[in-house]
């Protein structure tokens, strides 16, 4: 039966079709708002349709047996319950523990799915893009804390483990913990970009409101406000350490954040340069 991915243009949707191909499975239905230009690969069934807007599922599920819900917390409530409605078997969801921003999703799968599977990421490796303006301009990256310390996941170890939990079995009922292979610190991961790419690239230790008016011009004031006093705010109260879960699910080593750089090292010149 057919294997649905939701927001399948976005950021992970469009890399868990891409594993879901590279396994072989299939068929695979990609969800989203416009087919002509999603530019999806041949033999996907591309479907219009958006999570956002339940009211455009008409049919969307029909002979789905298992799908990846990418996270709407407005709306997962209903799309859980129209899934489930019409047949589909088991839920795997981007979501976040019960107490985390994304944890009104994870209540909603529970409620509603006959079996679920919920991916928990640590902060994404891609999140160093937010970087990018202002190394582009200065050189430089300013942050309030340059030993703060994380075990930032790839979005394409998120996408490999989600094609993994809808086609084999074992994972219903699940909440994978997913991070990074080891540590990074932010000071690490901005020589890991340096490394990669051969461009020179310094941290600059400063306040927090310096750091989000270096952000504010790329992000705007309020994200760059979240980001340096919610998202570093909560980093600073963790001790973070690598689950494990890509390896163990995968059978391989997740990606580290060098091995990530040097991947995509073309593109984050052309990003800063």
């Amino acid at each position: 039966m057919t294997i649905l991915v939701t927001g399948a243009t976005g950021n992970i949707g469009r890399l868990v079709v891409d594993h879901l191909l590279a396994r072989g499975a299939g068929p695979v239905r990609a969800l989203t708002v416009d087919p002509v230009r999603a530019a999806l690969p041949d033999g996907v069934q591309v479907v219009r349709g958006s999570v956002r807007q339940p009211s455009t599922l008409d049919g969307v599920f029909d002979g789905v047996r298992a799908m990846y819900l990418a996270p709407v917390e407005e709306t997962a409530a209903e799309v859980v319950d129209r899934a489930t409605a019409a047949g589909v078997e088991h839920v795997v969801d981007l979501s976040g523990e019960p107490e985390s921003w994304w944890g009104s999703v994870t209540g909603a799968v529970e409620a509603g799915a006959r079996e679920w599977t919920h991916l928990w990421p640590a902060d994404f490796v891609e999140n160093v893009r937010v970087w990018y303006p202002q190394i582009r301009a200065t050189g430089v990256v300013r942050e309030p804390w340059p030993n703060l310390a994380s075990t930032p996941t790839a979005m394409t170890d998120i996408a490999e483990v989600a094609a993994v939990a809808l086609t084999e079995d074992g994972y219903a009922g699940r909440a994978l913990t997913l991070t990074g292979p080891e540590r990074v610190s932010r000071v690490q991961a901005v020589a890991a970009l340096a490394a990669a790419t051969g461009v020179p690239i310094a941290f600059e230790q400063v306040s927090e409101e310096a750091a989000v008016a270096a952000l504010e011009p790329s992000a705007g004031r309020e994200t760059a406000e979240f980001l340096v006093h919610t998202i570093l705010g909560l980093l600073r109260d963790v001790e973070p350490a690598p689950s494990g879960v890509v390896e163990e699910v995968t059978g391989r080593p997740g990606t580290t954040v060098a091995a990530w750089a040097q991947a995509h090292a073309d593109q984050v010149r052309a990003a800063i340069s």
